[in-house]
């Protein structure tokens, strides 16, 4: 779990085990070794990091092709192509009849979609309940 303080956001990242190339030799250091494996996270911002709202989150880096483009069964979140992010809004998490399946589901498909599309080993990667 991470809290990045200068953009006040909570996050969690996992991780397929594999490398990546670093964003370019002209990223500060730190952001070259947080992106050094391939990744998958998600968080939540209280109004910041570009869309300007309370929001949930989710990116893979790299993004894997298609990515962007996943169907999802969350109607209230969308992709935003500006972010290369999948954003739920706050507000549709905080009004809907069960948030916790809500989110809980929008998380799981988000990541499932980005492990899907760069082919991780998820049995490898994953508990089963």
């Amino acid at each position: 779990m991470h809290f990045f303080w200068g953009s006040f956001d909570l996050a969690v990242s996992r991780f397929s085990g594999r490398p990546a190339l670093p964003p370019s030799a002209a990223a500060p250091s730190w952001v070259r070794e947080a992106y050094s494996h391939e990744v998958s996270s998600c968080g939540f911002w209280p109004g910041n990091g570009g869309y300007g709202r309370a929001a949930f989150f989710v990116y893979a880096y790299p993004e894997p092709a298609g990515y962007g483009d996943t169907r999802l069964r969350t109607a209230e979140a969308f992709y935003d192509r500006d972010l290369g992010q999948f954003i739920l809004p706050y507000d549709a998490v905080r009004s809907a009849r069960d948030p916790d399946t809500l989110l809980m589901g929008f998380l799981q498909e988000t990541y499932a979609a980005a492990a899907d599309l760069a082919h991780w080993d998820r049995a490898a990667l994953e508990r089963s309940k």
